[in-house]
């Protein structure tokens, strides 16, 4: 039975630390946190757990999940460099107005559900994020992040004890 990590990237993978001084890296979507992606390669090796990107950023890919942008072919390098690659991307039913709002946090659980939906044989699932999914199911597996910080340690232990 494979894990999957349902991820997003803005408030886990970079934090609000750097929006307070670094805003045109986090608007143009530059800064991923070296430290931060360590993090997660420590949940994808203790828990052999493969990565759905559920992030924003996967209008910076292709269908094929090759980079179309220098901000996602940046994501991409670091992750490799950590051993990570996303193997996914949920479904997107955003609409013009969450995209240009960015509020994505409407849409995403339903996506996940999708996703999950199509994948009836995962059993074991959580999701990363820094917002709140608006949605009892998803919440159970909601690992929430402070978008202050992003992955912390103690984020690292509790996704691991999730998906044992």
């Amino acid at each position: 039975m494979q894990n999957i990590i349902f991820l997003d990237i803005d408030g886990v993978l970079n934090s609000n630390i750097w929006n307070e001084h670094h805003q045109l890296e986090i608007s143009d979507g530059t800064l991923i946190e070296e430290d931060k992606v360590k993090l997660l390669s420590e949940i994808i090796t203790r828990t052999d757990a493969s990565i759905v990107l559920h992030s924003g950023w996967r209008f910076w890919f292709d269908k094929n999940i090759q980079p179309i942008r220098k901000e996602s072919q940046r994501l991409v390098e670091v992750l490799k460099r950590n051993h990570i690659i996303i193997s996914e991307m949920t479904p997107d039913f955003s609409t013009e107005k969450i995209r240009k709002t960015k509020k994505f946090s409407l849409v995403k659980a339903k996506e996940i559900m999708a996703w999950l939906y199509e994948h009836p044989e995962i059993e074991r699932w959580i999701v990363i994020d820094d917002l709140c999914l608006h949605n009892d199911e998803i919440e159970k597996h909601l690992l929430k992040t402070n978008q202050k910080y992003g992955l912390t340690q103690e984020d690292v232990d509790l996704a691991i004890d999730m998906l044992h």
